[in-house]
C-alpha cells in the first residue's frame, strides 16, 4: 500500500485531521505530570508566589516552543519533526545526533516512565501490589504489565495510524474530563467549605536559589513535554500548511490553561507547605473535596491518561526512526511501510523492543530524568533552525510565520540556556552522563558513512 510521494517527498499516507492531531499533541503531553510534578516543584520551590510564577513560565516557554515549530512544520511537513529541522539547518550530523539521542535515551525513556506508571495505577485500582517479584522472574508486576502495555500500543499503531488516532482521541477526552472534573469541584467546593481553604503560606522563598529554581522548571517542563510531538507525524496530516500550525497553537494553548487552572485548585486546597508531603497531589485534593472515592476516580484517569500518552508517544516517536532511515541514516529495512495498514511498522517494533528492554532494567526516576535532559538541547536546535533558515532558504514557502519572531524563538532559546545551565549545576552527573551519550553518537556516525561509503 506504498504511494508515491506528495510534493513534499512524503511516502506515508495521509490520514489524520486537525483535531486528531490536536489530540496527539494534548494527548501526548497530559500524562502522569500534572498530577505528581505540582508537589515536586512545591518542595524545591516553598513559596507561592515562585510555585505560579515556575508555571506560568513553563507555559510561555512551552507556548513559545510550539508557535515556533509551527513555522517550520507548516513549511516542512514531513515525518520525523524535529529530525528535519535539525537537519535542514544544521547539517546530517546535528540530525543524526537527535536520531540517535532519541534511540538511545529518550524514545525508550519515555515509554518505559509511562508504561511503569499507567501499569502501578493498575494495580493500585486492583488492590495488589505493583511492586512484587514475579518468581523465578526477576521483575514485578508492574514491569510485565507495562511490557504488556508497550506491547499492546504497538499492535494498535502498527494497525493504522487511524485506528491508533481513535484511541488517542478517546483518552485524551478522558484525561481532559479528569482534570476539568477537579477544576470544576475546586471552583464549587473550596468557597463553601472553609476547613479546606486554609492560608496557603508564603514558604520560604527566600531560600530559593536560582539554581534550585531552575531544577523546578526541569520538573514543570517534564509536565509540559509533548508540545513538539505533532510535528513528528506531520507527514500523515491531511492539508498539513493550514492544520500543523493550528494543531500546535490549540493544542499548547489548551494545555497550558489546564494546568495553570488545576494548580491553582491544588493550591487552594493543600497549601503550599503541605504540598511535599503529597506525592500523589491530585488524589489527596480529591479526596479532600469529595472523600475516598476521589482518590479512587483520579487513580482511574491517571492510568488512563499515562496510557494514552503511551499511545501517543508510540504514535510520534517511531516517525523519527523512520525518516533517519529514510535518509539513509540508519537501517534500510526501518523505513518499511506495512502493505496493508500504511504504517511505519518496522520503526514501531524497533520502539517497542527499546521501550521493552528499559521497563526490565531502569527505574521511573531514572527514566524521566533520562528524558528532560536529552531532549532540550535538540529542541534549542530545533528553535534556532528558524534563525537558520529565514537567512539560508528566503524562498521556502512559508504559509505561517511565528508570531513575534525574532524574540518569542529567542526567548525560547534562553530559557533552555537556563534550565540546562541548571541540571548541570544540580545534578552533575546525570547531566555528564547524558551528554556522553549523545557525543558517542559522532563516532557512531562517521563508522555509519564509512559503512554506506
Amino acid at each position: 500500500m506504498t504511494s508515491e510521494p506528495d510534493r513534499w517527498g512524503e511516502r506515508l499516507p495521509r490520514r489524520l485531521g486537525l483535531w486528531s492531531t490536536v489530540a496527539v499533541l494534548v494527548g501526548s503531553t497530559i500524562g502522569s505530570g500534572i498530577f505528581r510534578t505540582p508537589a515536586v516543584v512545591a518542595e524545591r520551590v516553598p513559596d507561592l508566589g515562585l510555585f505560579a510564577l515556575a508555571w506560568v513560565l513553563g507555559g510561555v516557554v512551552a507556548l513559545a516552543g510550539a508557535l515556533t515549530l509551527a513555522e517550520l512544520a507548516a513549511a516542512m511537513p514531513r515525518t520525523g519533526g524535529i529530525y528535519v529541522y535539525i537537519r535542514e539547518a544544521f547539517g546530517r550530523l546535528p540530525a543524526f545526533l537527535f536520531g540517535w539521542c532519541e534511540l538511545m535515551i529518550l524514545r525508550p525513556s519515555a515509554y518505559g516512565a509511562l508504561a511503569i506508571t499507567s501499569s502501578e495505577y493498575l494495580w493500585r485500582l486492583v488492590g495488589a501490589d505493583g511492586a512484587a517479584l514475579l518468581a523465578p522472574l526477576p521483575l514485578s508486576r508492574a514491569q510485565l504489565t507495562a511490557a504488556a502495555m508497550l506491547i499492546v500500543v504497538a499492535i494498535v499503531n502498527i494497525r493504522g495510524v487511524r485506528l491508533g488516532a481513535l484511541v488517542q482521541n478517546v483518552s485524551t477526552v478522558i484525561k481532559v474530563a479528569a482534570i476539568l472534573a477537579i477544576i470544576v469541584l475546586g471552583v464549587a467546593l473550596v468557597p463553601t467549605a472553609p476547613e479546606l481553604a486554609a492560608p496557603a503560606g508564603a514558604g520560604a522563598g527566600a531560600g530559593t536559589s536560582a539554581a534550585t529554581f531552575g531544577l523546578a522548571m526541569v520538573s514543570i517542563l517534564w509536565a509540559y513535554d509533548g508540545w513538539s510531538d505533532a510535528g513528528f507525524v506531520s507527514g500523515e496530516v491531511r492539508d498539513p500548511q493550514r492544520a500543523l500550525p493550528r494543531s500546535f497553537i490549540l493544542g499548547t494553548l489548551a494545555v497550558v490553561v489546564l494546568y495553570l487552572a488545576v494548580n491553582a485548585v491544588y493550591a487552594s486546597v493543600i497549601p503550599i507547605a503541605e504540598m511535599p508531603g503529597s506525592p500523589l497531589i491530585a488524589a489527596d485534593v480529591a479526596t479532600r473535596l469529595i472523600g475516598p472515592v476521589g482518590a479512587t476516580l483520579v487513580a482511574a484517569a491517571v492510568m488512563v491518561s499515562t496510557f494514552g500518552t503511551l499511545n501517543g508517544t508510540m504514535m510520534t516517536g517511531p516517525r523519527v526512526f523512520f525518516a533517519m532511515a529514510e535518509d539513509g541514516l540508519f537501517f534500510r529495512r526501518i523505513a518499511a511501510i506495512h502493505p496493508v495498514y500504511g504504517t511505519p511498522s518496522a520503526a514501531i517494533i524497533l520502539s517497542v523492543l527499546l521501550g521493552v528492554v528499559f521497563v526490565a532494567s531502569r527505574s521511573f526516576a531514572e527514566l524521566a530524568d533520562g528524558f528532560v535532559v536529552g531532549i532540550w538541547p535538540f529542541y534549542a536546535l530545533a528553535v534556532a533552525a528558524v534563525f537558520v533558515l529565514r537567512r539560508r532558504r528566503p524562498e521556502l514557502e512559508r504559509p505561517y510565520r511565528v508570531v513575534g519572531y525574532p524574540l518569542v524563538p529567542l526567548l525560547f532559546l534562553v530559557a533552555s540556556i537556563y534550565l540546562l545551565g541548571s541540571y548541570a549545576v544540580t545534578t552533575p552527573w546525570t547531566f555528564a552522563v547524558n551528554v556522553a551519550v549523545i557525543a558517542a553518537g559522532a563516532p557512531i556516525y562517521a563508522l555509519w558513512l564509512r559503512r554506506q561509503g
